[in-house]
């Protein structure tokens, strides 16, 4: 799975102009399931999107959790992580998990994080969404958890 994920002070995600998930502080997480992810993978995700350190402690240095702060995840697929675009200038999805596929996993990952964060908000698969945020730091991350190669 490709997750690129924002420390935010706020984040929402807009469609057909209504408002279909928002949080305060916490992480926006783009989220892409491609070929051969499992729900392995989706669980490395999580646990890493929860674990990670890159809120500011009392000293000013990144030594804190989303779960540490109380702060809220913003979960939202978006397959275009996916692009191949080193055979031209139209990008190539075909590396992004089949759509019914990564509605499944994208799912998956929402059902598990709602059981483990209490504050857990999604866009809507496969629809075309605004993404509002307010950026802090700034603070992105590219995050990938690839399929363990099999033997």
């Amino acid at each position: 799975m490709i997750s690129v994920l924002q420390r935010v002070r706020e984040a929402r995600v807009d469609v057909e102009g209504q408002t279909v998930g928002a949080i305060g502080m916490g992480l926006l997480v783009l989220v892409c399931a491609e070929r051969g992810d499992t729900e392995v993978e989706a669980n490395k995700l999580l646990a890493k999107l929860l674990k990670l350190r890159i809120f500011s402690d009392d000293a000013g240095k990144m030594n804190k959790s989303v779960q540490d702060v109380a702060g809220g995840l913003l979960l939202v697929s978006q397959f275009t992580l996916a692009a191949d675009t080193t055979g031209g200038n139209r990008p190539s999805f075909t590396q992004a998990a089949a759509p019914e596929e990564g509605r499944r996993l994208f799912d998956y990952l929402v059902q598990c994080a709602r059981a483990a964060h209490p504050i857990v908000q999604t866009g809507r698969f496969a629809a075309e969404m605004q993404v509002h945020l307010i950026n802090d730091g700034p603070i992105t991350i590219p995050l990938r958890m690839a399929p363990a190669a099999v033997a």
